[in-house]
């Protein structure tokens, strides 16, 4: 099955060697995003509800270059600099998810990439 490389500029660029998302058939990988604006590649904000909302806003651009949407998004890895954040960043993370939420993974790391509090990566199915 072949694979296509998902790319736009309405997410930040890669910082290494991975592609924003990979498609395979019906299923788009979506690599791990952090709170970074797109255009500036500068971190939103300093709070875990701020870099919480712009990463997921970066997968979503991602996903709609795919051809989807976070409504077809079927599992979430978070991972977080501060097991203490959880509660924080769910909050923000239930109003991208509202109904019907996807499988999900929280860990707490010891760094994220560029100083981030937060890094969430994405599996998602194309629509019907």
């Amino acid at each position: 099955m072949p694979r296509e490389v998902i790319h736009t500029n309405k997410a930040p660029a890669a910082i290494g060697p991975y592609s924003q998302a990979i498609r395979v058939g019906d299923t788009v990988y979506v690599s791990g995003q952090g709170g970074l604006v797109p255009e500036t590649m500068q971190i939103v904000g300093p709070t875990v509800a701020a870099q919480t909302a712009q990463t997921l806003r970066n997968i979503a651009a991602i996903l709609e270059a795919a051809g989807t949407d976070l409504a077809h998004v079927v599992k979430v890895n978070v991972l977080l600099a501060d097991i203490n954040s959880f509660a924080e960043m769910n909050e923000v993370y239930r109003t991208f998810f509202p109904v019907d939420p996807p499988a999900r993974m929280t860990y707490a790391v010891r760094d994220l990439p560029l100083g981030v509090l937060v890094e969430i990566d994405a599996i998602a199915v194309m629509p019907d």
